[in-house]
């Protein structure tokens, strides 16, 4: 059992049947009242993201998880295709429930796929990835005032950002794959 006191930003719970991982959570001790928790949770099961409160001390089944690397091959449109990079056992996992970090994950790029109860669910993606720029337009000199600016590139897996406009097409750029900003050009 885990209470919501030891509630962090990437565990699982079970809430009236349903699985869910805590995305924010946030103790809040009003002047008047009992203390609660609220928490942002996103559903294991296709991903929807939902804001729920619950009182301090309440106590939630804690579910096992596990993390396996495996070699991402392909998306067809409707699910995500893996293999285990050990058996060479192939399996698929629905493309909605795995849909933003498919946005920074190349085809054969190894992930660690998340598996909830012996079910997969999820992509655990490293705090940031290394991506080629396939598509942005030239940086002008005097576009900006101060020398900063921004302008939208297309990376190689197809994810849009922005950039600063000294890059350009062929550049690998850094990528922070929590918000999708632009970190530095590798």
């Amino acid at each position: 059992m885990i209470t919501t006191n030891q509630f962090k930003n990437g565990n699982h719970i079970e809430v009236e049947g349903t699985i869910f991982k805590v995305v924010d959570s946030q103790h809040v001790k009003p002047g008047k009242g009992a203390a609660f928790v609220r928490t942002k949770l996103r559903r294991a099961a296709d991903g929807a993201v939902i804001d729920r409160t619950f009182r301090a001390g309440e106590k939630f089944r804690s579910v096992r998880t596990e993390a396996r690397k495996m070699q991402f091959l392909y998306a067809d449109g409707t699910e995500a295709h893996f293999m285990d990079t050990s058996s060479y056992e192939q399996m698929a996992v629905p493309q909605e429930s795995v849909q933003d970090a498919l946005r920074w994950t190349r085809p054969s790029d190894e992930v660690d796929v998340l598996f909830i109860d012996d079910r997969p669910s999820d992509l655990q993606l490293p705090s940031s990835v290394e991506l080629e720029v396939t598509q942005t337009d030239p940086g002008l000199k005097g576009d900006t005032v101060s020398g900063g600016g921004n302008k939208p590139a297309t990376l190689e897996t197809g994810a849009k950002i922005q950039v600063p406009l000294f890059v350009d097409v062929g550049d690998r750029v850094k990528v922070q794959t929590s918000s999708g900003e632009y970190m530095a050009r590798a």
